[in-house]
């Protein structure tokens, strides 16, 4: 079940040709679909079958939707600036189901990535072929339509000029900075969302246990550091600060992180002790925000999470005055090695450095969609339960 390489991409400079070379993709990714269906029957999701669905999901999580971007905030604008007459009437006709196609295709795909995604983890095997080939000749159908009349009306048309911006906004949109990045390519940076949804039927009563199940989510997809949290407090004139920290612990109580209680942001929160938390976990396309009152945990709590720690990072933790000014790096050194010195293998944890817990009064999970028409739902806590509804985007 191999697929043969892909030929060379063409580049940016050639915006147009670069539109093709995505179609011919998406036709090897289609066709990789039909040769799992021959595949599974025999095989089961063995590692070629796994390998393949992890491919297929890959393009259509990420490449696909960039796709579609380039046409409808790029290609078919510019078209609409300078189409005329039988250009201009058969664009009309086109467009909007060009459009309405991305939308068919993007709700197909949903369901084909809930059947591949278990193939690519190796626990299931079955993929429906009506719903491969529905979404094969749709796409099939699509792609012909933009290959006889978009393409080359734009080839046509577009000045060498046009040609040249078209190219850039692609590239810019993929994150592929050009020589010298501008300010006007910052702004086009741009990446469409549409791994999965969210729903206030589909998420817990208890924003806990939904954290919970999205953390473990985000553990099985490998997300890079999924316990990095930002965590925002405000100084004494009101100005917002903001770290990031790991969360060490979470549960009913709240969500606890540990740190020296003379540093900054413990200084704040002894002025003020309320604080918002955001984990960002862009490989899953979701963030959670949770804002609420911030204690202290119990000094044995702390030592108990203290002397779990690795002995360097104990001795660095009483090495450290934390966010106070020093004069160089070997004068941080020498501080280190005198309290190494001092304590040796058996460290105690010092009375300037604890953990923190915040306890939520509101938090709101955040599912990126397609075309910055995200899901997001938001628990309050009132009255010591928690009720929620839909926010819009």
């Amino acid at each position: 079940m191999t697929n043969a390489l892909l030929d060379a991409a063409p580049g940016f400079d050639q915006p147009i040709a670069v539109l093709k070379h995505c179609h011919d993709r998406i036709r090897k990714q289609l066709a990789t679909m039909q040769k799992l269906l021959d595949h599974l029957p025999q095989h089961g999701a063995d590692e070629q079958a796994r390998q393949a669905a992890a491919a297929v999901i890959r393009y259509f999580d990420k490449a696909a939707h960039l796709h579609h971007e380039d046409e409808e905030q790029n290609l078919i604008p510019m078209l609409r600036e300078v189409a005329q007459g039988e250009d201009a009437a058969l664009l009309a006709s086109l467009a909007p189901g060009i459009i309405d196609d991305h939308d068919k295709m993007d709700a197909l795909w949903q369901r084909l990535h809930e059947q591949l995604r278990p193939i690519a983890d190796g626990a299931a095997q079955a993929l429906s072929a009506a719903d491969v080939r529905e979404f094969t000749e749709r796409y099939t159908a699509h792609m012909e339509r933009e290959e006889g009349h978009i393409a080359p009306m734009a080839k046509r048309l577009f000045s060498a000029g046009q040609m040249a911006s078209l190219g850039e906004a692609m590239q810019a949109r993929r994150g592929i900075a050009p020589a010298a990045l501008t300010g006007e390519a910052v702004a086009h940076l741009r990446k469409d969302y549409g791994q999965a949804s969210l729903s206030e039927n589909d998420v817990d009563a208890d924003p806990i246990q939904q954290f919970g199940m999205w953390f473990d989510e985000a553990l099985k997809a490998q997300v890079n550091e999924p316990n990095a949290m930002g965590v925002s407090t405000v100084d004494e004139r009101g100005r917002p600060t903001s770290r990031i920290v790991l969360v060490k612990q979470f549960d009913q109580r709240g969500f606890t992180w540990y740190t020296n209680y003379d540093s900054q942001k413990g200084r704040q929160l002894e002025q003020n002790p309320y604080a918002s938390l955001l984990f960002f976990w862009s490989e899953l396309e979701r963030q959670i925000r949770i804002e609420g009152r911030v204690e202290r945990t119990s000094p044995a709590e702390s030592d108990q999470y203290f002397h779990s720690r690795p002995l360097k990072s104990r001795l660095a933790a009483i090495a450290s005055s934390q966010s106070a000014p020093i004069g160089s790096r070997e004068a941080l050194e020498q501080q280190y090695e005198s309290v190494a010195q001092q304590y040796g293998e058996q460290p105690p944890r010092p009375d300037h450095w604890g953990g923190f817990r915040l306890v939520p009064e509101r938090i709101e999970f955040w599912q990126g969609r397609r075309s910055r028409f995200h899901d997001r739902i938001v628990y309050t806590l009132q009255d010591g339960s928690w009720t929620r509804q839909r926010l819009q985007p």
